[in-house]
């Protein structure tokens, strides 16, 4: 465990986070999800067929990953877009990274990938070798082919690059599960370092294909053992931010122990917690089966650690040593919006 950080720091951490850039824009998805349905009626013939809503509940929306029944398991549909200036500084990571994310965003549902394709409009002058050329090295990477898409040329721009992938999962993770009473676990792989000066930890580089293949099946693995009940992949908005969209998908609250949080070592606290690393997921678990994920993970080398617990507050607190410090009420303010109904 980290030493604890003082009471003063801690309130100005929280308040630096959520009013910081990459909790702005998760809260922008309101705008989305307040013209939605929760489960719309166009789909109402879907079911997820989870233990404890009885086969009954239509699918909800809020995960990155949309979950459609398919036989015995789900089919898994989901889209990234690549915000322009990141293709602009390096073309090359940013074909890469838009085939990463969408793997971990179908690993998050305990799927694997089936197939990718890409939307890319470009300027005469923009570099299309180089991202096409992370586009396909992603693929090999993450053993997930290409299989179609659309590019368009136009001289005036702009320069966007879009990739959306199609995965299947036989046991199914959502957002949606967390209980009050359940451990909270976070598993990032720390092995690796930052990107030039993004605040995008890679653990990526240098590792077989083989090897990170395995590493993201080792969610279907926790899928197919029942005993995460919530998961989220860690995003831009860091190891808190993703917590709290799931704890705001399962319609709870929670504590997140930042003594307890895996970090680099050097790495300042601030910085991690506004990282978003290529592998970091957040669980929620019974605490009598929480162990179970610490090492099947840790067996493959992911720091991975109970870091806190959820309850029924509709509030993330963050906490060090004997101190806790309000992040986020999401009774007086959605994140993004998708989560159960509240009460007024």
């Amino acid at each position: 465990m980290t030493p604890a950080i003082s009471p003063a720091k801690l309130d100005a951490l929280c308040a630096h986070l959520a009013g910081g850039a990459a909790f702005r824009s998760k809260r922008d998805i309101g705008r989305v999800a307040g013209s939605l349905e929760a489960a719309p009626a166009a789909v109402s013939r879907w079911r997820e067929r989870g233990e404890r809503d009885g086969g009954k509940a239509r699918i909800l929306l809020g995960d990155d990953t949309a979950a459609i029944p398919d036989g015995d398991g789900h089919l898994l549909l989901a889209a990234e877009g690549i915000l322009p200036n990141f293709l602009e500084r390096d073309p090359y990571f940013a074909g890469w990274c838009a085939v990463m994310v969408n793997v971990s965003d179908v690993a998050a549902m305990g799927g694997f990938p089936l197939a990718l394709v890409d939307v890319y409009f470009h300027a005469g002058g923009a570099d299309v070798e180089a991202v096409l050329a992370g586009v396909r090295d992603g693929c090999r990477a993450y053993g997930v082919p290409l299989v179609g898409g659309h590019t368009t040329r136009s001289e005036g721009g702009p320069n966007a690059l879009a990739v959306a992938i199609l995965g299947r999962a036989e046991h199914l993770l959502t957002s949606f599960g967390a209980l009050a009473g359940d451990d909270v676990v976070v598993g990032i792989d720390l092995r690796g370092s930052y990107h030039a000066d993004f605040p995008f930890w890679n653990a990526s580089k240098g590792r077989a294909s083989r090897d990170l293949r395995d590493d993201l099946a080792a969610l279907g693995t926790l899928a197919a053992s029942g005993v995460v009940h919530a998961c989220k992949d860690v995003s831009n908005a860091g190891v808190a931010g993703s917590l709290l969209m799931m704890l705001e998908a399962s319609g709870v609250g929670g504590v997140l122990e930042l003594d307890r949080l895996p970090r680099p070592a050097g790495v300042d606290l601030a910085a991690w917690l506004a990282t978003f690393p290529s592998y970091g997921f957040v669980f929620a678990a019974a605490p009598e089966s929480s162990g179970w994920v610490l090492a099947l993970l840790r067996e493959r080398g992911i720091a991975c650690e109970r870091v806190g617990r959820v309850d029924a507050s509709s509030q993330l607190c963050l906490a060090s040593g004997d101190h806790e410090s309000l992040l986020w009420d999401l009774a007086r303010q959605p994140f993004t919006g998708f989560g159960p109904p509240r009460s007024s």
